[in-house]
């Protein structure tokens, strides 16, 4: 079937909400949710002297261009010797979404919001996630704080959680944002609409640079993969676009990791349970040692974080153009991370590509259901109150949030290679250079170089690893189910 002559994005929403109920995903909000959200207002704010009136600091959220959920705000804070204290507002969804509801029910069924191209289907309904519980622009909101204060190496020296309200000063994009940072453009409009938000950034931009060589310093991984994103031309499929990585993105990045360790941390001190992030030690960590000898690199035999680290670094700065490839190769060597239940006293299982020890999801609740359920332990031991939940019951959330994610992961690649398969069925036949993504009994997957694009290799696939280049032939593809399939070619 030729798809070049209909609404593209009107087929992949078709797609999506296909790819929703296969995988188990409710697409649209049930009639009991509707209206339970016709009776949620505004919540008031308590004067009891339990929130912390922070409005006035230089609040500002930085997003993609067209996000519309806000989970964070960020502030930074120079205090002396060369500290500086960081402050992450996180989005006080709990106040508004309760436990036993059927809001808080269909929240719990999907776990996450699915970011498809052509349509997203959000966990919680947009007149919450997109205005009451997000932190918009101009908007006073109820969150929770973490506060973190590092010292001039990047080191945390002291951290805290606690309630407060908030103003936003300024809705940023990162690219907008990371073109200044990076002295490619002038200073944006709504930075230079706001006395001292300028010098507040360039100080949040620098301290984050500072936490990512601490971490990297301490084994974690510096990772470029290639993500795109489908170009429209209203409902018309145009391109795919590079995501690239930037200093913006970045700055929320190590801002949020710190904050998901403290988080966990806090829970501990207080001996409450925890939904903990997880990767685990590598098991193929034996093909890692293999593409490192391929790049002239020996690593040890048993798992090393910054063994792999130093590796990547140098990789990096000797060919930065392959470098996404060796990256995506190493994620998919990782594996994937999941969500674990840890009870107080016990040892976390830790964030290998993190290097991190205690890490748990807390810092975007309107997208995520682990961060709700984080949140309200937060508030919870901040209230010196019982626990929300039972070891038992966090264990069985554990699992059903990791399934759930695995599930809403592959709609979205679905969706994405139901794209991709658009862009490419006009050439059957066409030669590419790739690499291999994925060798398992599965099967084995390629990406093009360019286009970056994924499919299956279905001829030719013996003796080849994750990691090796190879030279494929697109035999066909199926936009319904989002196949695109490859020979391979020898020159």
């Amino acid at each position: 079937m030729n798809f070049n002559d209909r609404h593209h994005r009107s087929i992949l929403r078709k797609i999506a909400h296909q790819a929703m109920l296969d995988r188990g995903l409710v697409p649209d909000f049930p009639p009991k949710v509707l209206a339970e959200l016709e009776r949620i207002q505004e919540p008031d704010v308590p004067v009891d002297g339990s929130i912390s009136d922070l409005r006035n600091l230089l609040w500002c959220s930085i997003d993609n261009d067209d996000s519309r959920d806000l989970d964070q705000l960020t502030v930074a804070e120079a205090l002396p010797d060369g500290a500086v204290k960081v402050l992450v507002a996180i989005a006080d969804v709990d106040t508004l979404v309760t436990p036993q509801t059927a809001i808080d029910d269909h929240a719990r069924k999907n776990t996450t919001s699915v970011y498809t191209p052509a349509e997203i289907f959000p966990m919680l309904p947009e007149k919450l996630s997109t205005d009451l519980t997000s932190l918009n622009f101009e908007s006073e909101r109820l969150v929770i704080v973490i506060e973190m204060v590092f010292d001039c190496d990047g080191s945390l020296q002291d951290s805290n959680v606690y309630r407060a309200i908030v103003h936003n000063k300024a809705k940023l994009a990162y690219n907008a944002l990371a073109a200044w940072l990076e002295g490619d453009d002038p200073v944006p409009r709504e930075v230079s609409a706001v006395t001292g938000l300028e010098q507040n950034l360039l100080m949040q931009d620098q301290i984050a640079q500072k936490l990512r060589q601490f971490r990297h310093v301490h084994g974690a991984l510096d990772l470029e993969t290639i993500e795109s994103r489908p170009i429209f031309d209203g409902d018309q499929l145009r391109d795919l676009e590079v995501d690239k990585r930037n200093r913006a993105k970045e700055i929320v990045k190590d801002f949020m990791i710190a904050a998901n360790g403290v988080a966990a941390r806090y829970l501990s001190s207080r001996d409450f349970p925890s939904l903990r992030r997880v990767v685990r030690t590598p098991r193929r960590w034996s093909r890692i040692v293999e593409l490192a000898a391929e790049h002239g690199t020996t690593l040890p035999a048993d798992a090393d974080p910054k063994a792999l680290e130093k590796f990547l670094t140098s990789v990096k700065a000797s060919d930065p153009d392959r470098f996404p490839d060796l990256s995506l190769s190493i994620v998919k060597l990782l594996g994937p991370g999941e969500y674990v239940a840890i009870s107080p006293g016990d040892g976390s299982l830790g964030h290998f590509g993190l290097a991190v020890k205690d890490y748990s999801h807390s810092t975007a609740p309107n997208r995520r259901y682990p961060d709700l359920i984080t949140q309200r332990l937060l508030k919870a031991a901040m209230a010196g109150h019982e626990w929300p939940y039972e070891i038992s019951t966090l264990e069985d959330l554990a699992t059903h949030c990791t399934k759930q994610e695995d599930a809403a992961k592959k709609v979205e690649r679905q969706v994405t290679k139901a794209s991709a398969a658009i862009l490419l069925e006009s050439r059957i036949g066409e030669q590419f250079d790739s690499f291999v993504t994925g060798a398992s009994n599965k099967g084995t997957w390629v990406r093009l170089v360019h286009p970056p694009i994924e499919g299956r290799l279905e001829i030719g696939y013996e003796g080849l690893e994750v990691g090796h280049r190879v030279r494929v032939q697109l035999i066909s593809t199926d936009v319904e189910r989002g196949y695109i399939d490859f020979k391979r070619v020898h020159a």
